[in-house]
């Protein structure tokens, strides 16, 4: 399995950006990485958003072997997976990052695929 321990300042403040302007609904993505560094989030045709929740149509996901986990949303202060969250984060990838409110450089996580609370270090 590949270890991520990276990311890439620019993509974080996408990520952190994108989800300020989807509140309060979810924002949601596929992550890529270049070696050990997330460096890209691609936005998937057919994404579903509310503020509950967020569903990826992982189908409309081209091949692609830089695709390496998933990025959402959570409209509240809460970084922590979902029950739902954790079943994603089992099916695909295997470094998934979570926005919280109010969406700053302190108030996102990264979990590996067992839902295990991962440190990326963010560079560039």
């Amino acid at each position: 399995m590949k270890r991520i321990s990276r990311i890439d300042r620019e993509t974080l403040g996408f990520i952190l950006g994108a989800s300020r302007s989807s509140h309060p609904r979810e924002f949601a993505g596929v992550l890529r990485a270049a070696g050990d560094m997330v460096t890209e989030v691609l936005i998937l045709p057919g994404t579903l958003s509310s503020d509950e929740s967020a569903v990826l149509r992982l189908r409309m996901l081209p091949i692609d072997p830089s695709a390496c986990g998933t990025v959402h949303s959570h409209p509240s202060t809460n970084a922590s997976p979902s029950g739902g969250d954790l079943a994603m984060f089992a099916k695909f990838g295997y470094i998934h990052i979570i926005a919280a409110f109010p969406y700053d450089e302190r108030s996102w996580k990264a979990y590996n695929h067992r839902g295990e609370e991962v440190i990326l270090e963010v560079v560039g």
